[in-house]
């Protein structure tokens, strides 16, 4: 089997989560700089195979567009232009950075460390993966 990768798009910073290649765990990647995201999955599709493509789309609980829905958008045109073969899944990423951040404090990291977002933005990333999986386990 293939992994599945999630990423959690962000103006400035983008969380990246993968499966293991049996798909049973989540796991948090990296975070890098948004603009650099092309490059990354070129390099990383070079390295590991991945069958699905997996990206947060953030909408407010009226399913209206947030101020980031945009900027997904964008990231999905480009990665689809780049990727055409590659299968990309939007998923409902509403409330992910909170739940990152209460994780966050159930593991005990300290108060400077919860402030780092690219620790948050890997940990959006991995909890919208583990929705993912539950989803198709159980759906």
């Amino acid at each position: 089997m293939a992994r599945i990768l999630a990423i959690d798009y962000g103006g400035k910073r983008t969380g990246i989560a993968v499966t293991d290649p049996m798909q049973i765990i989540a796991t948090g990647l990296t975070t890098i700089a948004s603009g650099e995201l092309i490059n990354f999955l070129k390099k990383y599709f070079q390295q590991e195979q991945v069958e699905l493509v997996i990206i947060g789309m953030p909408k407010n609980w009226d399913e209206s567009d947030t101020h980031a829905t945009g900027l997904v958008k964008d990231a999905i045109r480009k990665i689809k232009k780049e990727f055409p073969a590659m299968p990309l899944k939007e998923v409902d990423e509403r409330y992910t950075s909170k739940m990152a951040k209460d994780a966050m404090l159930e593991m005990g990291l300290k108060k400077k460390d919860r402030r780092d977002k690219k620790i948050v933005d890997e940990i959006a990333a991995t909890i919208i993966l583990q929705e993912y999986l539950q989803s198709i386990s159980f759906g």
